[in-house]
């Protein structure tokens, strides 16, 4: 497992994601991803899924230490204390003491930045969270976050994928030592056919998925958190720091130009 190193912390450059899951579902495919190696945990309070995942990490023959576990404030949570009053609702049902990652998981127009970061911070006052972050934030909105907040912003989790590579985003966190974390990196799906891929991937004895991950780990400073509940995928989206893209490879697997064709599908924008 490669990790990612911002802030002086290390982070395992590949998660498995829970959107969408049932807490049933939501165990299963966690337990699957401790058992063959992931280290690397990612839901959200509007996942409604917490427990689920808490059941799997309490199952797993891991020790929680050596698991990276991230949580979202479900944004309408507004102050300072109903942001920390529902991190203690999401460590009750993940069924431990702390979180190594608490997000903000979208912008709320109606929300004050400010008091919304207060709370986050609290959180880390209060030893509920390591680190904090934010999700689905743009440049201008991550750069007053990191403002406004005591506590250094780790990540900024988007939607980051071959047809939507966020240049000037990754170019800010690649500057200022954020990390970008990946969400959707098969475009939700739409990259599961995509021929490009597919051939590259045959001469590396790589399917295209694998290429469509390993493409966005070869970023600096850049993890991310595929979903998938097939033990096949989830196992063979790990697989895949056994070789490394070409530069003329990488670049071209990045397509930003599929966005005006109408290839690229949007819908993984709603799943961070």
């Amino acid at each position: 497992m490669e990790h990612v190193t911002v802030a002086g912390t290390e982070v395992p450059a590949i998660g498995i994601g829970t959107w969408q899951m049932e807490p049933d579902i939501a165990y299963e495919a966690v337990s699957d991803a401790l058992d063959v190696g992931y280290r690397h945990v990612d839901t959200a309070q509007l996942y409604e899924n917490e427990a689920g995942v808490g059941r799997a990490i309490a199952d797993a023959d891991v020790d929680r230490e050596d698991i990276f576990l991230t949580t979202k404030v479900n944004p309408r949570h507004r102050s300072v204390e109903s942001i920390v009053d529902s991190v203690e609702n999401s460590l009750a049902a993940l069924d431990t003491d702390y979180v190594d990652l608490l997000l903000i998981h979208w912008p709320n127009p109606l929300a004050d930045l400010e008091t919304v970061m207060d709370g986050l911070n609290e959180t880390v006052d209060r030893e509920m969270t390591r680190h904090i972050g934010v999700s689905n934030f743009g440049k201008d909105r991550l750069d007053r976050a990191r403002e406004l907040s005591d506590a250094p912003i780790l990540t900024d989790q988007v939607l980051f994928h071959p047809w939507w590579p966020q240049r000037e985003l990754l170019a800010y966190c690649q500057r200022e030592d954020v990390m970008l974390t990946a969400y959707s990196p098969l475009a939700n799906g739409a990259l599961l056919d995509d021929a490009l891929l597919e051939e590259i991937g045959e001469r590396y004895g790589k399917t295209g998925p694998q290429v469509a991950i390993r493409w966005a780990t070869q970023h600096e400073n850049v993890a991310t958190i595929p979903m998938s509940t097939s033990q096949e995928h989830i196992a063979e989206n790990l697989d895949v720091f056994d070789f490394k893209l070409t530069r003329e490879d990488h670049d071209r697997v990045t397509r930003p130009s599929y966005l005006q064709t109408g290839k690229a599908l949007f819908g993984g924008m709603l799943s961070g």
